[in-house]
């Protein structure tokens, strides 16, 4: 989706008002830090803005205060149409991952582990490439 200048100040406004669970999650991912994976924080997906996304993972995490306990219609709305657009949500609550931030961290793993196992794509091959006609 096109990223319009409102939705960019929106981000970086976003940026400087982070939780101290963002903040830990942050400092754990940010930098490749993490199983060599490249995370944004506050990053536009399907006219969104998610705390953390990684792009080659396709993946939204989303660490949720007190406040997503009365907005779980639209917190699961929001997760729909994200997931509509091919990205996997994963959804911790503040505390819980300050609790113990493995369980996150293990199900990060998880996604790299099968995205990495998955066959290539076919749009991913050199087929869009034949001249037209000779594609099966």
């Amino acid at each position: 989706m096109h990223q319009t200048g409102d939705r960019t100040r929106r981000a970086r406004q976003l940026r400087t008002r982070t939780t101290g669970a963002e903040d830990h999650l942050w400092t754990l991912v940010r930098g490749r830090r993490f199983e060599g994976l490249k995370f944004r924080r506050q990053a536009p997906v399907a006219g969104k803005i998610v705390d953390f996304l990684c792009p080659e993972l396709k993946l939204v995490i989303e660490l949720d205060g007190g406040v997503h306990d009365l907005r779980s219609v639209e917190d699961a709305e929001r997760d729909l149409l994200i997931s509509e657009a091919g990205f996997l949500v994963l959804r911790s609550g503040n505390e819980a991952f300050l609790r113990n931030p493995n369980i996150l961290l293990d199900a990060i793993r998880l996604r790299a582990s099968e995205m990495r196992n998955r066959p290539p794509h076919p749009s991913g091959s050199a087929a869009h490439l034949l001249p037209r006609g000779e594609k099966d």
